[in-house]
């Protein structure tokens, strides 16, 4: 990992964007790295476009600041690259990683010429495999991790065990579904460019 990661996250209000990148800056910083997690507000309603960002670093990270030049972006809802410029500032060495049950060729052309890197997963399928609901944040939380290797995999699902055995201290079943979704989409990313 470099000095500094830079990720920016993409979708709508309801999807768990935020609540991706907030978490990833928790398992970060509990496996020991400097972090930033933090949304972007605008008109908060549900289906809106968000956008969230998180730093992760091994050293102290002094800047504060939106993300302008991001290393990777999450896109957790595909139909924002009609309507948003995903790849806006996107280094062309990091990589760009979309939630989506389209092709390869249908969304290659969607992206404004950018040449660096295309993973995709299908968030819906290993949701509806694992929790048997739509929760999109969750497979592309471990995605992100397997793309951006911000963190090794292994520590990631033992930190985010952690973190949910105490958030759903009262529902065991919760946890056991989203440990299977994360184990799941770390699988199921797959690079098409």
């Amino acid at each position: 990992m470099s000095q500094l990661t830079e990720i920016r996250w993409h979708g709508r209000g309801g999807q768990g964007a935020k609540t991706a990148a907030l978490l990833l800056a928790d398992v970060a910083f509990q496996s020991g790295k400097f972090v930033q997690g933090f949304p972007e507000y605008g008109p908060e309603r549900m289906g809106a476009p968000i956008t969230a960002y998180d730093r992760i670093s091994d050293t102290e990270i002094r800047v504060h600041s939106n993300i302008y030049e991001p290393d990777f972006v999450a896109v957790v809802d595909d139909t924002l690259l009609h309507t948003v410029d995903v790849t806006a500032g996107l280094k062309k060495e990091g990589a760009i990683l979309i939630n989506t049950e389209k092709s390869a060729d249908e969304i290659l052309p969607l992206l404004n010429g950018y040449e660096g890197k295309v993973f995709l997963i299908n968030a819906y399928h290993v949701c509806m495999e694992t929790l048997g609901k739509y929760f999109p944040n969750t497979p592309m939380l471990a995605a992100m991790v397997k793309v951006s290797k911000v963190m090794d995999t292994d520590v990631f699902l033992k930190e985010m065990e952690t973190s949910l055995q105490h958030k759903f201290a009262r529902k065991p079943e919760v946890l056991e579904g989203n440990m299977k979704a994360l184990k799941l989409a770390l699988g199921e990313v797959v690079q098409c460019r």
